[in-house]
């Protein structure tokens, strides 16, 4: 029989509490992850694979950096996420545009793929919990679902705001909609809360991606026509500010959590 795990006290677990700036965040990052994969590829003329080699060297250097801590630091921790909702993107739109994978077959494969990383995580440790990311391999699995969450949202996102035509903004719109109706089972009909978190961040880049193109897109093509630069350096401006604030409230919990264990 599997011992029962022992919850960690709140300074071990290696990623946020899920809150609301949590998620305004993670809505944010996933903005960034599309508009500036556009700018590096298409505006900057690095095309996908020399932009896709870059970014994955760099999120190399940001994980490493964020699994030396051993604990939640909101710089490295998000400084990570968007990395990663970066080189996510680039991983789907590689599939896509250089090897004309289609945007269904990259769909079920990503959603195949995220299944059974769940499934190993699940069979290795008896939970999907991130409020017990606490040992190395945790954290493993917890950042490999975060990849491939990313890029499932992309795909699934371009599925339907392309191939099926509905567009930027009633894309980000319809999977909005998803989302309120997961936090209504959720507070109202008991969702599991793993479920139902796991549910929120999948459709977060698809809610997200559609919004951040719908900003940055010339209008002929559905976009309000902010492009890429002015787009990025706004929603980055966001999560610096945000993180900063993380950073505050996250330095006071732990000097409260010192005294606690000094009394």
């Amino acid at each position: 029989m599997l011992a029962p795990h022992t919850p960690p006290a709140p300074s071990q677990n290696r990623v946020p509490d899920v809150t609301l700036d949590f998620w305004l965040v993670k809505l944010m990052a996933v903005t960034i992850g599309e508009t500036a994969a556009d700018y590096l590829a298409v505006n900057l003329g690095l095309g996908l694979t020399v932009t896709s080699l870059i970014m994955t060297g760099v999120l190399v250097v940001a994980l490493a950096l964020q699994f030396a801590h051993k604990r939640y630091v909101p710089w490295a921790y998000w400084l990570a996420v968007v990395l990663i909702s970066v080189v996510g993107t680039l991983i789907t739109d590689n599939l896509v545009d250089n090897f004309g994978v289609r945007l269904q077959t990259t769909t079920i494969a990503f959603s195949v793929v995220l299944a059974a990383t769940f499934a190993v995580w699940y069979a290795s440790e008896r939970t999907l919990s991130i409020h017990t990311i606490f040992t190395t391999r945790r954290e493993i699995f917890y950042w490999l679902a975060i990849l491939f969450t990313f890029s499932l949202g992309t795909a699934a996102g371009d599925l339907v705001a392309e191939t099926f035509d509905m567009g930027y903004l009633t894309t980000g719109l319809l999977f909005g909609g998803v989302i309120a109706l997961i936090a209504l089972a959720y507070y109202l009909f008991h969702l599991d809360a793993i479920l139902a978190f796991w549910l929120a961040y999948i459709l977060t880049r698809p809610l997200g991606a559609p919004f951040g193109d719908w900003l940055s897109q010339p209008a002929e093509y559905g976009g309000l026509g902010f492009g890429t630069i002015f787009t990025s350096l706004i929603f980055l401006g966001c999560i610096i500010a945000l993180v900063l604030y993380m950073t505050l409230r996250n330095n006071a919990d732990e000097m409260d959590d010192m005294l606690l264990d000094s009394e």
